[in-house]
């Protein structure tokens, strides 16, 4: 077979039929197959047999199966390729241990018509820059991520937001589509929204930045540079390949890649987070990888990212009488305390952590003494004095200048008193200072002049609370809650009498040997009982009162008041006069106590020669013949007056008068004298 032949036969098979033929007629002739079935034959066979390739799910990855009849075909969703779709492409790292990365790309082919951009992002940070289009003389096209949602802006027309977050560490796909005038953005197929803008000329020569720009100022204006993998990043058609680069597919070429590693494991794999010697979890925590970050599952009483937050109060470290409270680092036990002499005042130092400025002071303070000095200290010339004079609470602090403050009402009424002293402006080197006494912020203080804080109270200088030696007498009676300086605690409980250790970096520490009583109580003034005459004790905090029974008075119940307590007048009404009493007699007695019965007619007015009664409490006049009346001072009338015009006493309507009696017998229907 010569040249021609053979190549006319290679052609014959490249272009031959694959199939099934039947009912095949030629020059209207069946053919029938065991005829023309010959050694000629290539290929060809009896029947038909055919078996679907795509029943065997070759496509990976999500891959759509197309059946060939000899074989199948898959067509590969983004990012996935290859002959099963078992090929990805390759994913670009930006910001492992958080480097500054970014990539460049040239375009190569003017893209004057529709503009399309797409890829995959997983990131699990808030802010950075995704892409940028620019030409010689500007930027004007960016896709970055603000709060974790994907943003896109064309030159300075309005900005395009997503409407949820992508920064899951999932993977997401974004596209941005501008056709004519209209930029439309896309998160996983799901339409974010449209803005109108204008027309995106994107012309050979021009710059694809990925991740970040050349300079990081400008790239800070979008949040930073990114942190995260990009993967399949295309512009319309076109790839920006970053690892092996393929020939074979249209690309634009990489011109510069600065921290950009290959994210083959790291950007789908968790990274080892949770290495057995770093591990980050604190506290026993329990961690497991996620991808470019981690987690923990935190054991009992912690809580936290990393189980730092140790519920410290629900460990019971204080004793039954102290409060304990959270603090950023640990717990404080805070408490009351009884300062009753001289053996009762404590002494502070910083333990040398202390970083904070101390711009306050705060406290609880129940007293009855009227001059007390409550916390005192001094580095130098420099000192600061709390104290209670004359009953008012006082402040004098000496640094930078000197700065004195009083309250406007007393404390030194046995009640407990909050105090808070602060710094107006606590930023300042210098400040005035404010007093508020019991919450009350009407009331408040503020010194004249301005002072400093109180950092000289550090390190290194003793702070004296309940008093101190250069005012003898001076020593706190009464109780303070727990100090705090700067909003650190000066506690009373020692290392030893709490049940775990304090783990705050910052702390006062107790340098005395003192030990307060715990607590708030008073005297025991009540005991034994101060009232006497079977008064009550009440115990008011360091004083008494004594609640006296009737008629005794005094502090003491021993001033007898209610003289008339005993009843002491006999028949009458008694009334206390000064210290004595007096009785007002019933009618019939008489006496200093209306003991006496009086002679009812010993003084008895009975006129004209009428008789004395003698009656239980009065007496009565027994007249004589021409005499009447209680007393006889009336005479009695002539024997005949009725109808006597004189004495004009005659009976009317038919009355008959009675002259004996003085009076008329009226008819029925009538009454009255006459």
């Amino acid at each position: 077979m010569d040249e021609n032949n053979v190549f006319a036969l290679n052609v014959w098979q490249m272009f031959s039929f694959i199939g099934c033929m039947r009912d095949v007629f030629v020059d209207w002739q069946l053919v029938v197959p065991e005829e023309w079935l010959s050694d000629s034959a290539v290929n060809v066979s009896p029947g038909c047999s055919h078996r679907d390739h795509c029943l065997d799910v070759p496509c990976q990855n999500r891959g759509e199966c197309v059946n060939l009849w000899q074989s199948y075909q898959c067509r590969c969703p983004r990012p996935y390729e290859g002959q099963d779709c078992e090929e990805e492409h390759v994913t670009a790292r930006f910001g492992n241990e958080d480097s500054q990365s970014y990539a460049a790309f040239t375009i190569t082919d003017d893209l004057s018509h529709n503009l399309s951009v797409s890829l995959f992002v997983r990131t699990r940070r808030h802010n950075g820059l995704l892409l940028a289009l620019a030409n010689s003389s500007s930027q004007y096209l960016h896709m970055w991520l603000e709060d974790g949602r994907v943003t896109v802006q064309l030159d300075n027309f309005e900005s395009l937001k997503a409407e949820g977050a992508i920064d899951d560490g999932e993977v997401h796909f974004v596209r941005v589509e501008m056709e004519k005038d209209r930029i439309t953005l896309y998160v996983a197929a799901e339409k974010q929204g449209h803005v109108e803008g204008r027309t995106v000329k994107v012309q050979a020569g021009d710059t694809v930045y990925v991740g970040g720009l050349l300079e990081s100022r400008t790239t800070s204006v979008f949040g930073g540079y990114f942190k995260g993998c990009i993967q399949d990043l295309r512009i319309n058609d076109r790839r920006l390949q970053f690892f092996w680069l393929d020939t074979s597919v249209k690309a634009f070429p990489l011109e510069l890649m600065v921290n950009v590693t290959s994210g083959a494991y790291s950007c789908i794999s968790p990274l080892p987070f949770c290495h057995p010697q770093r591990n980050p979890c604190l506290n026993g925590g329990l961690c497991y990888s996620t991808w470019d970050d981690f987690a923990c599952t935190c054991p009992l009483r912690t809580a936290g990212r990393r189980c730092e937050e140790v519920r410290w109060c629900e460990l019971s470290p204080c004793p039954m009488d102290a409060e304990c409270r959270m603090l950023n680092q640990g717990y404080e036990c805070y408490s009351n305390a009884t300062f009753l002499n001289e053996s009762t005042v404590l002494s502070y130092q910083g333990n040398g952590q202390i970083s904070r400025n101390l711009t306050n002071l705060s406290l609880n303070l129940r007293t009855r003494k009227r001059n007390v000095a409550i916390l005192h200290a001094q580095n130098g010339s420099a000192f600061v004095t709390l104290s209670v004079q004359d009953g008012f609470l006082s402040m004098e602090l000496q640094n930078v200048s000197t700065v004195s403050l009083s309250s406007r009402r007393t404390v030194s009424d046995g009640e407990w008193h909050s105090v808070q002293l602060f710094m107006a402006a606590p930023w300042a080197l210098t400040s005035r200072w404010t007093l508020v006494l019991d919450e009350e912020i009407e009331e408040a203080s503020t010194s004249r002049r301005k002072g400093g804080n109180l950092d000289f109270l550090r390190q290194d200088v003793d702070i004296f609370v309940g008093g101190f030696a250069p005012k003898a007498g001076w020593t706190l009676v009464g109780c303070l809650g727990t100090v705090e300086l700067g909003g650190i605690a000066l506690p009373y409980l020692s290392s030893s009498d709490v049940n775990l250790p304090r783990l705050q970096e910052e702390q006062f520490i107790q340098t005395s040997l003192n030990q307060p009583l715990l607590g708030c109580s008073g005297a025991p003034l009540c005991e034994p009982n101060p009232c006497l005459n079977g008064g009550e004790c009440q115990d008011l905090f360091n004083t008494y009162n004594c609640s006296c029974a009737e008629g005794w008075a005094g502090r003491r119940c021993d001033f007898y008041t209610n003289t008339c307590a005993s009843n002491p007048c006999v028949h009458g009404n008694c009334s206390v006069s000064g210290l004595s009493y007096e009785c007002t007699c019933d009618f019939g007695y008489a006496g200093v106590h209306c003991e006496e019965e009086v002679d009812m007619c010993e003084n008895h007015v009975c006129a004209h020669g009428g008789t004395c009664l003698h009656g239980p409490d009065r007496y009565a006049c027994l007249c004589a013949e021409n005499y009447t009346g209680p007393l006889c001072k009336r005479p009695k009338l002539p024997v005949s007056v009725c109808g006597d015009d004189i004495r004009n006493y005659t009976c009317f309507n038919g009355g008959n008068c009675t002259e004996r009696e003085l009076s008329c017998d009226c008819p029925p229907g009538f009454i009255g004298h006459r």
